[in-house]
């Protein structure tokens, strides 16, 4: 799903484009892309202070159809900002029961509303909890329980975020205490008792200084005012081989690629007149 808009950056669409190229083989397993129309450099709209607000309902929506017409056991997504990761966590926990363990992979808690953020895709976990933005919150028949998500490498958040993380009772286990081990993970699912579980990973959650295709990395671009992440490949994939040994893993999604080399390698070689005829 090469969503953009929900991040407002158009570079998303390249990001998931190439990631879904990148994964393995899909063999006999539907692969499908949800359409999304890529950027034509026009502005998008501010509505009711989200960005593209009506636009990402219309994808949301095309996202599920395509989901229910096949009715996976399991589904990855490949994005694509976070907000990708909407219809497939809820068509998920409608699926189970509403039992659905949630890991959120990500350097920022998600859980905003339009209160506070102007983009989606900073909603999307308080969606799927039954709050975040109204509109999107109300696409989804079966809220996450807040005891059965758990946030891994998740820095430092807003006030307001903490509020909401803090209320809900949202814990997180932290870049330092996940770098040598799974234990705070795993210790999690089974207190938990969790059967099926669906991880998020927001690539944001790698150190930029180790893992460049990350909005943080981009050269020459602007400082960010949010926190960057601290893990690595190799903790991330371990941990998800740790969770996979101990529970049904049905979900994965993988948000917020940004290879800011090849994008703009691929820029350069359509700036070339001899690719023109």
């Amino acid at each position: 799903m090469p969503q953009w808009q929900g991040g407002n950056n158009p570079p998303y669409y390249f990001g998931a484009k190439l990631l879904a190229w990148l994964a393995p083989p899909a063999g006999d397993t539907p692969q499908i892309e949800v359409p999304v129309q890529p950027s034509d450099g026009t502005a998008l709209s501010d509505e009711e202070g989200v960005v593209a607000r009506s636009v990402l309902l219309r994808q949301l929506e095309s996202a599920r159809n395509i989901i229910d017409a096949f009715s996976p056991k399991r589904i990855i997504m490949f994005g694509g900002d976070c907000l990708v990761s909407q219809a497939p966590f809820a068509y998920l926990n409608e699926r189970y029961g509403g039992n659905l363990g949630v890991l959120w992979i990500d350097a920022h808690p998600d859980v905003s509303t339009p209160k506070m953020h102007k983009h989606e895709h900073a909603m999307v976990l308080g969606n799927l909890l039954g709050e975040g933005d109204p509109l999107f919150s109300a696409k989804v028949a079966v809220p996450l329980k807040p005891e059965l998500v758990l946030y891994a490498g998740l820095q430092e958040p807003s006030p307001a975020e903490a509020d909401i993380i803090n209320r809900l009772k949202l814990p997180n286990a932290t870049a330092e205490a996940l770098a040598k081990n799974s234990e705070p993970v795993l210790e999690w699912i089974r207190d938990r008792n969790i059967r099926q579980l669906a991880s998020h990973l927001d690539l944001d959650v790698l150190d930029p200084a180790l893992f460049r295709s990350l909005l943080f990395s981009q050269p020459g671009g602007e400082a960010i005012d949010a926190p960057s992440g601290k893990m690595t490949l190799p903790q991330i994939a371990r941990l998800i081989q740790d969770i996979s040994d101990k529970t049904d893993v049905v979900g994965l999604s993988i948000a917020e690629h940004l290879p800011w080399d090849a994008l703009n390698l691929s820029d350069f070689l359509g700036s070339l007149p001899i690719f023109g005829g």
